[in-house]
């Protein structure tokens, strides 16, 4: 394979012995080898060895036939380290996460929080609520089950025990189009794919949204059928289990998925008796509902008796605002969103920055408006194509250097630590700090250096962020693989990361890299898996960008 990369610098072509070893857990430590020859005067001995290191990463057979768009610059000498492809609009997959973090950033500011109400067609009389009772969505990507109990009880301690007419959601504040229209409808099932409401459900600990918790447990001896949980248990969706115990000794093969347009989830297939018991997220078909009916499970539950039905409708505006639930501020949302890669809250924050800037929540809206925020910011967004928030289109493009010029420009704004902190920091185990790279580059110059988001579809995988390096310089990296064929190329940028964070200007920190792709089977799975309870990842989500219910 040819690379042309475009270097800022030149540079002769240096001839050394030096090699990056990779282990076998996805780390790898980099060696120094024989000196470079001299170099000409406009550049440095580290920068040239630096170029010559990322080429030949670039060159790897693991990234035959690929476009890669890599580009490092110095935030601290202001200039470029080395592009490859820089303007080449590429794939981002959930890299476009950074743009929409920091255009709901500039939009609704770090303090911004999403209300949720519940409202009374009249003033409640000795308890009793003569009319419906209006439940309305703010928005909000973190409202669980938990917190729509706590709703409850302050309907009740507002002195609420009767409703005659019905429990009405109202999830008007965005549109009625649930998915982005370039969303392929084959991953609808799967929770990095659930449908977009202003008025969901969210799981306790990841905050996935549009969503139940399906486990399946084993039956004691081979034959029996298996047992199937869902959570929240409030009857919104029928489960249809086919599947059976096998032998002690056999394999778990194990289906869950539910079919386009429906609530009802099958589970096919088999599980090991004396085995563990396996669960995943799966999408419910309008969420709005789910919302509702966990609403109205709470009501009840805390003493509250709805006459009537559960259904949908506008909130009048003079309805008499009953209790409501604020959620906690974007700052700390972006914590989550941004650390599991969710998509479900990228989606939420477009139509969102979409109803703030033109009354509108839509996607139509909302993109255009993303756009607008990081131009008034002096992002140029040449080549910049948006076709949703969360990177899961294959519609999307963005060049490399339109991203280092985002992490460039974001230092300039007054959230920037706010916004770099909630990225993913390599090598921490702690999935609220790690997020995504928890696995990745432990052990390297890199762990607890490298803050950078992650990017992962079949054929696409991104890494870009920031780094400070062996002299204290801070860099800005983007790097953008679309094309290739076999495993995602995450230990070739790893290589790269755990290169910029070694680097030093003043002398040759490695050398030519050896070939990765024999390692690339054992490395992806050691940097890309996750341990996550009680959460089974399926099989094709190792390809997919997703939330931490997965793996990305």
């Amino acid at each position: 394979m040819t690379v042309s990369p475009h270097h800022v610098l030149r540079r002769p072509s240096p001839n050394r012995a030096s090699h990056v070893a990779f282990g076998l857990a996805g780390t790898f430590a980099l060696l120094v080898g024989t000196a470079a020859p001299a170099l000409a005067d406009t550049e440095s001995a580290g920068t040239a060895d630096l170029a010559a290191d990322i080429d030949e990463l670039l060159a790897d057979p693991a990234l035959e036939g690929a476009t890669n768009g890599v580009v490092v610059r110095s935030l601290s000498e202001g200039d470029v380290l080395y592009e490859s492809e820089p303007g080449t609009a590429l794939v981002p997959a959930s890299n476009t996460k950074l743009l929409t973090s920091v255009a709901a950033l500039e939009v609704l500011g770090t303090d911004h929080r999403f209300t949720t109400t519940v409202s009374a067609s009249d003033q409640p009389v000795g308890g009793v609520v003569e009319g419906d009772l209006h439940l309305t969505g703010g928005g909000d990507p973190t409202l669980t089950v938990g917190r729509y109990d706590e709703l409850a009880a302050d309907v009740a301690a507002a002195g609420v025990t009767e409703v005659t007419g019905d429990l009405l959601a109202d999830d008007t504040l965005f549109d009625d189009q649930r998915l982005p229209e370039t969303w392929d409808p084959s991953d609808e099932p799967y929770a990095y794919a659930a449908q977009v409401s202003a008025l969901t459900v969210a799981t306790d600990t990841t905050y996935d949204t549009g969503v139940v918790n399906v486990t399946v447990k084993p039956g004691a001896a081979a034959g029996d059928p298996v047992s199937v949980n869902v959570s929240p248990d409030v009857g919104y969706v029928a489960v249809e289990a086919t599947a059976s115990t096998g032998s002690a000794d056999s394999a778990a093969g194990l289906s869950i998925t539910r079919e386009s347009g429906t609530n009802t989830i099958t589970v096919s297939g088999s599980l090991p008796a004396g085995g563990g018991a396996q669960a995943q997220l799966t999408t419910v078909d309008e969420p709005t509902d789910l919302a509702a009916a966990v609403f109205a499970d709470a009501l009840e539950e805390n003493g509250v008796e709805v006459h009537g039905e559960v259904g949908r409708a506008e909130t009048p505006q003079d309805a008499v605002r009953i209790a409501e639930s604020t959620s906690a501020e974007l700052a700390d949302i972006l914590v989550p969103f941004l650390k599991l890669s969710n998509n479900g809250h990228a989606e939420m924050l477009v139509k969102t920055i979409a109803q703030e800037t033109t009354g509108e929540g839509t996607w139509a809206a909302g993109l255009p408006e993303v756009e607008a925020a990081l131009n008034r910011l002096g992002l140029k967004t040449e080549g910049v194509e948006l076709a949703d928030g969360s990177g899961l289109t294959r519609a999307n493009k963005i060049p490399a250097e339109v991203i280092t010029e985002l992490l460039a420009v974001t230092r300039e704004q007054p959230w920037s630590d706010t916004w770099e902190s909630a990225l993913p920091v390599a090598g921490n185990p702690d999935p609220m700090v790690g997020g995504t790279l928890a696995s990745r580059m432990v052990a390297t110059a890199a762990a607890g250096n490298v803050h950078a988001k992650t990017g992962s579809m079949t054929g696409v995988s991104a890494l870009s962020g920031y780094v400070t390096t062996a002299d204290g310089e801070e860099l800005v990296f983007s790097i953008l693989n679309n094309g290739y064929t076999g495993a995602a190329p995450r230990p070739i940028q790893d290589a790269i990361a755990v290169r910029l964070a070694e680097f030093s200007r003043d002398e040759a920190t490695a050398g030519t890299p050896e070939p990765v792709a024999p390692l690339l089977a054992e490395s992806r799975s050691a940097s890309s898996s996750y341990d996550v309870p009680e959460i089974e990842s399926i099989e094709r989500l190792d390809e997919l960008e997703c939330t931490w219910a997965g793996a990305c």
